[in-house]
């Protein structure tokens, strides 16, 4: 029988639904949901996904927070680019520019929330002035700042020359086969690729219905992006209190990727490592997610969180400074 989606998958009724320029012009769609005049938090998902990966922590923070979630070009309803040239770390950085230009007051600020190459897009943008300004704290969730290619782990270890697992590791992200409609195979071989191995099965459904919509031409441009990504340089202007979050099964942005990010951050806030979760932590793993904004928007509040607020749940294991920078052995 076909896994049925869980409900706090699909996206409630949004307050607000806009349309935004980005600097070339390709217009992204953006979604507001929560109160009006509550604390902002801004989402950005990854590669393949849309503003609907985003819907469990948006049902679960959307009594407390302005929640802002945009497609990234390409994906979801926003606009798709019609040459290479709409492609690339800076077109990301423009877009999420142009959405906070649009959402965040001047003279107010929110949390950013990026997952996969949501969080490189805040690592792209970091060292814009208008994005600094308007950042509170800053979320990265299963993500990578370079060297993708060389960490992932989505080739069993079985392959042990590194050159061999490089070589197909570059087959597989730009691959420009159809993925075609969910079936039993399709959601096993997401499954385990992206999420951990206890991850139910109607999480997984609902994660190819979100991946599978994500068009094939786009898929490979932005993989072509991902292949020789280097955002590090912008670790450096990301000077607002920064978390990271990884989960200890993700194949697509292995630990030792958060682990190098946390350790180059001006204000690392700590690195939380969710035990038995993959790539899709929002989705395998919301309520740790949600905690990690409500502690963010805690510490840029003028005033201290509620009490319990911000502590981390006893099943996850968190770091403070990562005083060990583990090195893959491929």
């Amino acid at each position: 029988m076909k896994p049925v989606v869980p409900r706090d998958c699909v996206l409630p009724d949004p307050a607000a639904v806009h349309r935004v320029r980005s600097a070339d012009g390709t217009a992204l769609n953006v979604e507001e949901y929560g109160p009006d005049g509550a604390p902002i938090v801004v989402l950005a998902h990854g590669w393949t996904c849309a503003t609907t990966f985003w819907a469990p922590v948006v049902n679960l923070l959307a009594a407390e927070f302005r929640l802002v979630a945009y497609d990234q070009r390409g994906h979801g309803r926003s606009e798709t680019p019609a040459t290479t040239a709409g492609y690339g770390t800076d077109r990301l950085a423009d877009d999420l520019e142009a959405v906070l230009l649009a959402t965040v007051p001047a003279g107010q600020r929110a949390v950013l929330a990026g997952h996969s190459m949501g969080g490189m897009t805040i690592m792209a943008a970091a060292d814009r002035p208008e994005v600094a300004a308007r950042t509170a704290a800053a979320l990265l969730a299963s993500t990578g700042a370079g060297d993708l290619v060389a960490e992932l782990a989505v080739v069993p270890a079985a392959v042990r020359h590194a050159g061999v697992r490089r070589f197909l590791h570059r087959q597989i992200l730009r691959s420009r086969l159809p993925l075609g409609p969910v079936t039993a195979v399709s959601r096993a071989a997401l499954k385990y690729a992206t999420m951990g191995p206890a991850t139910p099965a109607d999480r997984v459904a609902a994660c190819a219905q979100i991946v599978h919509a994500c068009p094939t031409a786009v898929r490979h441009r932005w993989a072509g992006v991902l292949e020789t990504l280097d955002v590090r340089a912008g670790l450096a202007h990301l000077t607002a209190p920064t978390a990271v979050v990884v989960g200890t099964h993700d194949r697509l942005t292995p630990p030792v990727l958060a682990r190098r990010i946390a350790a180059a951050l001006p204000d690392p806030q700590g690195l939380l490592e969710l035990p038995g979760t993959g790539h899709m932590s929002p989705v395998e793993r919301p309520t740790d997610i949600a905690t990690e904004i409500r502690r963010l928007a805690g510490l840029a509040a003028p005033h201290p969180p509620a009490a319990g607020s911000a502590t981390a749940p006893a099943s996850t294991v968190r770091t403070t400074v990562p005083t060990v920078v583990e090195e893959s052995a491929s």
